[in-house]
């Protein structure tokens, strides 16, 4: 059983930065950040593949976030430049024992998850 959990969310203006942590990330596990607006399909942000050789980032964030894994404290974090509104959601921690690498961006493709932690980024 993995369990994950999120923290570092928070109300933040245009144009600042924030960094979100995720205790309990695992080596052998493809592990990603997801998030997800009201009303919105919940979206790939950024994330590793299960050797941990790669780092993928969606467009809409590549540039402005890095990701980062620690593999002997366990722990995920994201850094994010430059918020813009459109960056405000729910950002959960997902790890997947059995993610293949075309399935990276699926949520259906991760076993875990964090409860989540709240960005709010103002104009």
């Amino acid at each position: 059983q993995v369990q994950l959990e999120e923290s570092g969310g928070g109300t933040v203006q245009a144009g600042g930065s924030l960094q979100l942590t995720c205790v309990g990330s695992r080596r052998s596990h493809a592990m990603a950040w997801f998030r997800q607006a009201p009303g919105k399909e919940r979206e790939y942000v950024a994330g590793f593949s299960r050797t941990g050789d790669y780092s993928y980032y969606s467009d809409s964030v590549k540039g402005r976030f890095t990701i980062a894994k620690d593999n002997a404290k366990s722990i995920m974090t994201l850094q994010m430049n430059s918020l813009q509104p459109s960056d405000t959601a729910v950002y959960y921690c997902a790890a997947g024992a059995r993610t293949i690498q075309s399935a990276l961006r699926r949520p259906s493709a991760y076993d875990y998850w964090g409860q989540g932690t709240q960005v709010t980024v103002s104009s």
